[in-house]
């Protein structure tokens, strides 16, 4: 499967998922409404790419094991 690639490493990913919920969790004591839920899911998007090791945004720049950086 091409997302379970794995690009980023070890400590890139745990710190996207603890930021990820983090943010989630903040989102909804911080905001209201439609924006609380907006901040949350793109938290948890943010801490799913750290879940599977693999970023998009990280992939199109070039970083990661696979790149040599």
């Amino acid at each position: 499967m091409a997302f379970t690639r794995g690009i980023i490493g070890n400590t890139h990913r745990a710190t996207r998922v603890i930021l990820g919920v983090a943010a989630a969790i903040a989102a909804f004591a911080l905001f209201e409404g439609p924006t609380a839920w907006l901040v949350a899911a793109s938290a948890v998007v943010f801490a799913l790419t750290g879940v599977v090791g693999y970023c998009p945004i990280c992939a199109v720049a070039g970083v990661g094991r696979r790149s040599g950086s």
